[in-house]
């Protein structure tokens, strides 16, 4: 679990980074959920964003990835957000 002190840093690292990870009509399916994982691992902090045509809201899809990925949501915010996971071999992020 992050604190607040950490929660606010690692959203301060994300403010300019782009999305890697979209989120279209089908929800959260497995192949995303790969992309998802391979992208924590190599980076630690990711910014994901739920489409338009979604049935899912960026709350619900960042709760569905956190649970699946073993993830702590740092933010949500509109149709974005954010991911961290501490890499298991190559840690990039002090927090």
């Amino acid at each position: 679990m992050l604190t607040s002190k950490q929660r606010a840093q690692l959203r301060g690292m994300a403010q300019h980074m782009e999305p890697i990870i979209h989120i279209g009509k089908d929800g959260v399916t497995d192949n995303v959920k790969t992309q998802a994982d391979d992208a924590l691992e190599a980076r630690e902090l990711i910014k994901c964003t739920v489409q338009q045509n979604s049935s899912f809201t960026a709350r619900e899809a960042c709760d569905e990835l956190c649970s699946a990925l073993g993830a702590d949501g740092v933010s949500v915010l509109g149709r974005k957000f954010v991911l961290y996971r501490e890499s298991k071999n190559k840690k990039k992020i002090e927090i």
